[in-house]
């Protein structure tokens, strides 16, 4: 279990140190969720992780908002939306999300904003708004897309949801060429259960 930690401590009045300790406890959630969820399957042991997990996401949030660092606050709101997701709470999730893409704004980081859009793409698609999905996967490709050296995993994952939607919507020559674009990124990292899926789809749409 993790150890609990105060949003103040006597004594402690600087922003870093703050930041240090809000750093800290997202990561440790983080680790704690990933831990659980390959080991836990006792639903009552995975319904205490999870609360566990939100209660100390939720305290990493407030004291990074605190400490006044967006970079960090963007990543301890998209982890939060994780968590809220896994607790079926999906209008707090995609409420942490949105807040994570303002934060990540912020920061003027084109890579940081495009992965927090993605997710809030990610939760759309699962509530079935697809428009609203389609319109946030765009945004992320297109940061990608500008980019000079994307991350090719994090590009790979961005492409993939989009083929998904876009085969959800019909248009499945533009899912084909997504899917070949995505397998040729999880090819060069490389992802071997990335580039089956996608050849999965690929065969299955000829």
């Amino acid at each position: 279990m993790l150890a609990r930690y105060p949003h103040r401590v006597v004594g402690d009045s600087a922003g870093g140190s703050r930041l240090d300790r809000g750093r800290d406890l997202s990561d440790a959630a983080w680790k704690l969720r990933a831990t659980a969820s390959s080991l836990t399957a006792n639903p009552v042991e995975s319904e205490e992780t999870t609360r566990l997990v939100r209660e100390k996401l939720t305290e990493a949030v407030a004291l990074c908002r605190e400490a006044g660092s967006d970079r960090v606050l963007a990543t301890a709101l998209r982890r939060l939306g994780h968590a809220e997701q896994d607790a079926g709470r999906d209008d707090m999730a995609v409420a942490r999300y949105e807040e994570a893409v303002v934060a990540a704004r912020r920061t003027g980081d084109p890579l940081l904003l495009a992965h927090a859009i993605r997710h809030v793409g990610d939760a759309h698609c699962a509530a079935q708004r697809l428009a609203r999905a389609a319109a946030c996967y765009d945004e992320t490709l297109a940061l990608y897309a500008e980019h000079p050296d994307p991350p090719t995993l994090d590009y790979a994952n961005a492409i993939r949801p989009m083929a998904i939607l876009k085969e959800a919507l019909g248009e499945t020559d533009e899912a084909r060429l997504l899917w070949q674009r995505a397998k040729a990124l999880y090819a060069t990292v490389p992802i071997v259960a990335g580039v089956t899926e996608c050849d999965e789809n690929l065969a299955r749409l000829g």
